[in-house]
């Protein structure tokens, strides 16, 4: 098997390509693997490498590792996921790396040998009818407006990173808060509500932490569609954000203010222009179709992990607890 290491330069403020190319460097040559590590210039660069490498290997395998962020996942699966001989993997230098949690910890994936070791698993994908997937979750509404005022922020004097992400979440609160979308799940009847957001999760974290699906799985041949409604005021909201953070907001569903259904695909259509998020990635848009492309990329997950067993032992599933399942079975 190739083996070739995506890195994104601006991976860890700018210092991760320092630190991690010349443990890769060590480790392969020492273990006469067929390696290579590509540095893009641009996404499109890494896109378009990872294209022509999984084009010209034919039907042998080829497992390309991003390292970097979750911005450099999506990259990396955009990429490769029509391919059925590549694999993707993931080593983590970015500063969120959300869509790893499921499996492992950061320092399990960082560690090479687990990598090359590692196991693929077959997952699903979020596909967007924009003409993206995502691995983890795509959304629209607030998280969206987040995502696209971030990078207005960043241009900023003195905003980066975190300053920037903050003094988007604080802008958007008070000025992003309600939606009016008509949203069709399935066959089912559209509706239309004011809501906050809608979140179409084939894992459970986004957001730098946000346990937003705390029962989706990604292989399970289903999305998990959360729904946070706007009819509470604002003040109140505030005390749910640790809740949501946390993954306890599913509780909230006899209260009416959120929905949480399983199913296959979501349309959601707005009047005016709203911002959607495909794994860190925006656009604004009228209307957008988020819907499983079942077992969509193969996933590697490292040799020291407890992903498999966990599965088996029945500490990862998919189980919507009862208490909270008889709120959540229809929009």
């Amino acid at each position: 098997m190739r083996h070739i290491f995506i890195i994104n330069p601006n991976a860890g403020k700018g210092k991760a390509l320092a630190s991690i190319h010349p443990v890769i460097q060590k480790y392969c040559s020492e273990h006469a693997l067929d390696w290579d590590v590509y540095i893009p210039d641009s996404p499109s660069g890494a896109r378009e490498f990872i294209r022509t490498e999984a084009e010209r290997a034919g039907e042998s395998p080829i497992r390309f590792y991003a390292c970097g962020g979750d911005g450099t996942l999506y990259e990396a699966v955009n990429a490769a996921y029509p391919f059925k001989n590549a694999e993707v993997g993931v080593i983590p230098l970015g500063s969120g790396n959300d869509f790893i949690r499921l499996f492992g910890t950061h320092e399990q994936f960082k560690d090479i040998d687990a990598q090359v070791n590692g196991t693929a698993v077959t997952l699903d994908l979020v596909k967007c009818d924009k003409g993206q997937v995502a691995i983890n979750q795509s959304s629209m509404g607030f998280d969206g407006e987040v995502c696209a005022k971030k990078e207005e922020f960043k241009r900023l004097p003195l905003m980066h990173g975190d300053t920037a992400y903050t003094a988007s979440v604080a802008y958007c609160f008070f000025r992003k808060m309600k939606n009016e979308f008509t949203i069709q799940i399935d066959d089912g009847e559209p509706v239309k509500k004011n809501v906050i957001f809608c979140v179409a999760a084939n894992s459970r974290w986004y957001g730098g932490g946000f346990k937003a699906a705390p029962f989706a799985l990604p292989n399970d041949g289903y999305l998990d569609f959360v729904i946070v409604e706007k009819n509470i005021p604002r003040v109140k909201l505030l005390p749910l954000i640790n809740m949501y953070k946390n993954g306890e907001h599913a509780k909230l569903a006899d209260r009416n203010i959120l929905t949480y259904i399983r199913g296959k695909k979501i349309k959601i259509h707005s009047d005016k222009q709203a911002a959607i998020n495909c794994d860190g990635e925006y656009m604004y848009v009228n209307d957008v179709t988020f819907e499983v492309l079942e077992k969509g990329i193969k996933f590697v997950v490292p040799k020291t992990c407890s992903y498999f067993h966990d599965v088996e032992t029945g500490k990862i599933n998919g189980e919507i607890p009862t208490e909270i399942q008889k709120y959540c079975s229809k929009l």
